[in-house]
């Protein structure tokens, strides 16, 4: 009679444990919704292209456009940049709070809605940047008002944007996959950012001021550098090139948002939050008190701090320090091409290394070009291949953090599988400090070119200036960069660790599928 009961009940633990046929249905189509197709990640990658076009624009050229097209004192140009970038990094965790609380927790919004309702004002105030107003003592405010609400309104285009990456599929390597596309995508922006700003605003270049000298033949000799190529060339002209350079720019931000809103499809069902709201301050405390997140971001704040200093004074050091006044978009662009063509390389070197290994290459491998580009003699050609090799580095430097914080927001998880749907928090903090240090490094550079006697619009700089430049775009990146590389080694997230969270993190969505299984038999029954 045991034996015949015990047969039973082995049956009947079979039957429990066969899966049903709604189960296999169910998690097939969870399967299929995990994975992208080439389209959906093209489309979402298209859409991190303004970020960075207008990034890329602002980055190396509104700082020489403040000092010489709108004539701003450097000390006025500092705090601009600075205050800008502040007020940038301030909003993106307020709008990170925001997007938990709103597009989280109402299902008639979502992250697309709030991209493509912020584009239209975002573009018009980016144009309005550009534009240099007739009245000489509002300018300081005009560009004030309009920096600072451009950057409001692209935090809530971006920071929606980067929480999306955990949206779009519930498969990390299908995460990783869109990364990779976006990265390339975005450097791909950075590169027309560059080419559209550059190449428009080089055409018009206006003639240099030789420090209050007579142009004649004498001075011609001592400052050879004097634009006296394109006399027609006038200061109005290079004005009206900084406002049709930022038009089109602005068109391309608008078709790319459409693009993504077109192209991609929110995933609704991974973005349910099944945790109770919190406040702005515990979301800090909460992304801020996960180690792995905190030294992360904390590594990344040092190596983009490094690369911003490059950016901003790049163009600056190339006219100057360099010599090549008229040459220094083309460098620009050679440095974003190299960047979108070592993209793929440094997918791949992610992926058969590991991703703390690529991170320390690929950052330091623009160490040995930082130097070169200082201390030998200055040489265009030689100049070129320098720029050309940085690139690869600087390829690193934009796909390496975006693809490591998945990683880090799934350790979370991990650890804390009750407290969930918290991603925008965590990626509006990661761009708050990216930001932050954007506004230091600029509101830093300007300054000290300001206490070294920058000449706005001068033929030539003093020595003063000469050195500073060579401090802002070699000494002080090399120091930050190792400053970043000590804090990765106790990074904790190696890719034992990343495939042991995502087993764990399979396993609970296999849980869940069979809650819902069960439900449903429940429900027919």
């Amino acid at each position: 009679m045991a034996r015949g009961e015990g047969a039973e009940q082995y049956s009947n633990t079979n039957l429990l444990q066969k899966p049903s046929p709604d189960g296999i249905k169910l998690a097939a189509k969870r399967e299929s919704r995990g994975r992208l197709s080439v389209c959906s990640k093209l489309c979402y990658a298209i859409g991190g292209a303004p970020y960075q076009i207008t990034g890329c624009a602002i980055g190396f050229f509104l700082q020489i456009y403040l000092l010489d097209v709108a004539l701003l004192d450097p000390f006025y140009a500092s705090i601009i940049l600075f205050v800008g970038r502040a007020w940038d990094a301030i909003t993106d965790p307020t709008v990170g709070f925001l997007v938990s609380r709103i597009f989280l927790h109402l299902s008639f919004i979502g992250f697309l809605q709030g991209i493509v309702l912020s584009t239209p004002f975002a573009v018009l105030c980016y144009f309005l940047i550009w534009y240099v107003p007739s009245v000489d003592q509002g300018k300081v405010v005009w560009y004030l008002i309009f920096y600072c609400s451009f950057q409001t309104l692209q935090t809530c285009f971006h920071v929606p944007y980067s929480a999306l990456t955990m949206f779009i599929s519930t498969e990390q390597k299908e995460r990783d996959s869109a990364t990779a596309y976006r990265m390339t995508v975005e450097v791909l922006g950075t590169l027309i950012g560059t080419a559209v700003q550059g190449q428009i605003v080089g055409m018009a270049n206006a003639p240099c001021i030789s420090s209050g000298k007579d142009l004649n033949s004498t001075d011609l000799q001592v400052a050879p550098e004097v634009n006296i190529t394109e006399p027609h060339v006038s200061l109005e002209h290079l004005r009206n090139a900084y406002m049709i350079a930022s038009g089109v720019i602005c068109s391309i931000y608008v078709v790319c948002a459409m693009v993504l809103f077109l192209g991609v499809k929110e995933q609704k069902e991974t973005c349910r939050v099944r945790t109770e709201p919190m406040s702005f301050f515990q979301g800090i405390r909460m992304v801020m008190g996960h180690g792995p997140y905190a030294k992360l971001v904390m590594g990344f704040l040092f190596t983009s701090l490094a690369f911003m200093f490059l950016e901003g004074n790049f163009a600056l050091f190339c006219s100057y320090t360099l010599g090549f006044r008229n040459d220094f978009q083309n460098i620009l662009l050679v440095i974003m091409l190299s960047a979108t063509l070592a993209i793929p390389f440094w997918q791949w070197f992610l992926t058969k290394f590991g991703k703390k290994t690529a991170v320390y290459i690929g950052t330091t491998s623009v160490v040995p070009f930082l130097v070169s580009v200082v201390f030998v003699p200055s040489n265009l050609i030689v100049t070129y291949v320098v720029s050309f090799a940085a690139g690869v580095s600087v390829a690193a430097a934009f796909l390496l953090p975006w693809s490591m914080l998945p990683d880090a927001v799934d350790d979370f998880k991990v650890q804390n599988p009750e407290s969930q749907g918290h991603e925008a928090i965590f990626y509006s903090f990661y761009v708050f400090f990216t930001k932050f240090a954007s506004g230091v490094s600029l509101g830093v550079s300007t300054l000290s070119l300001d206490f070294a006697g920058y000449v706005t619009r001068g033929c030539t700089q003093p020595a003063e200036v000469d050195l500073t430049l060579k401090i802002l775009v070699s000494a002080a990146p090399i120091v930050l960069i190792i400053i970043g590389l000590l804090i990765f080694i106790s990074y904790p997230i190696n890719e034992e660790k990343r495939q042991g969270n995502r087993k764990i993190l399979n396993e609970q969505r296999e849980n869940e599928i069979d809650s819902e299984t069960d439900s449903t038999e429940l429900n027919v029954v």
